[in-house]
């Protein structure tokens, strides 16, 4: 029996996560399809409760969703719980449970591309979902301080009282920090001449690090890249948070060198795109 998963979010055009999940089931010899569940805010709610009783077994949730969506889940895991965000959500029998499978994709990243992240000092751009699980990532792996740069600073506050805040006016003066990375939607396709910050604030740090997968190289890894900075997109970090997904769903095991050889297939289709 062929199982059904998916995404949703709000505008699902540009995603490689089908591709990326029917690579997974191929390696794996599973049977299913993942579609793509294009939602409306004011109807969140009510897509929650259809995929449950449409039996799909278990989706993905992308911008804008992974903290709101919280609201309608029958239970929250300890890692999603404690980051206040969920990108992954599992049907199962009568409940659905929400996991952050972020966390353990932007882990797998830093470890495939070399980052120590213990003693270092980064600055995050955003203060979203995907932020989130950033910023719990750093502070757990040891990094000596993380500043948060946001334009709703108040917000912001209430969100990770523990943390340094800046805007980004202020950015040009911070000095001694080694990476940045950014977790927000500026850039992303089809807004590819988009950057929150440019050349002079890069030059800055030693590591940029961009969760955008599409481009494969947004504005702000090229200029990072133009300064001798050492550049990482996201899309290892994507592989990983979805192989993760599938072993929750599937309660599996799944060796890293999947996701390796997915990650190098997915980097080849998206170079020869252009």
């Amino acid at each position: 029996m062929s199982e059904l998963y998916g995404l949703i979010g709000e505008k699902l055009g540009h995603s490689f996560s089908p591709a990326i999940h029917s690579q997974i089931m191929k390696k794996l010899n599973l049977a299913g399809y993942y579609h793509l569940f294009e939602v409306n805010k004011e109807n969140l709610a009510e897509a929650v409760k259809a995929l449950k009783v449409l039996k799909i077994k278990g989706v993905n949730v992308t911008i804008p969703y992974k903290v709101e969506v919280m609201n309608y889940l029958e239970e929250i895991s300890a890692e999603a719980q404690r980051i206040g965000a969920v990108n992954t959500i599992y049907f199962k029998g009568e409940k659905s449970i929400g996991f952050n499978t972020d966390y353990y994709g932007f882990g797998l990243m830093l470890e495939k591309f070399g980052i120590n992240v213990l003693n270092s000092r980064a600055v995050v751009l955003g203060s979203g979902g995907a932020a989130s699980s950033v910023v719990h990532y750093l502070k757990d792996k040891g990094a000596r301080e993380v500043v948060l740069v946001s334009r709703d600073i108040n917000s912001a506050k209430e969100k990770f009282p523990d943390l340094k805040f800046c805007t980004y006016g202020e950015l040009k003066s911070l000095k001694g920090y080694e990476l940045i990375i950014n977790c927000t939607p500026c850039g992303m396709y089809p807004n590819l001449e988009e950057s929150l910050v440019g050349s002079d604030v890069v030059k800055n740090f030693s590591v940029a690090v961009d969760l955008i997968y599409n481009p494969a190289e947004t504005l702000f890894l090229k200029q990072a890249k133009a300064k001798g900075l050492k550049t990482i997109g996201g899309l290892y970090m994507l592989v990983g948070q979805a192989v993760k997904a599938q072993e929750i769903w599937n309660e599996v095991s799944i060796p890293e060198n999947i996701i390796d050889q997915i990650y190098q297939d997915l980097a080849a289709q998206i170079s020869w795109m252009g």
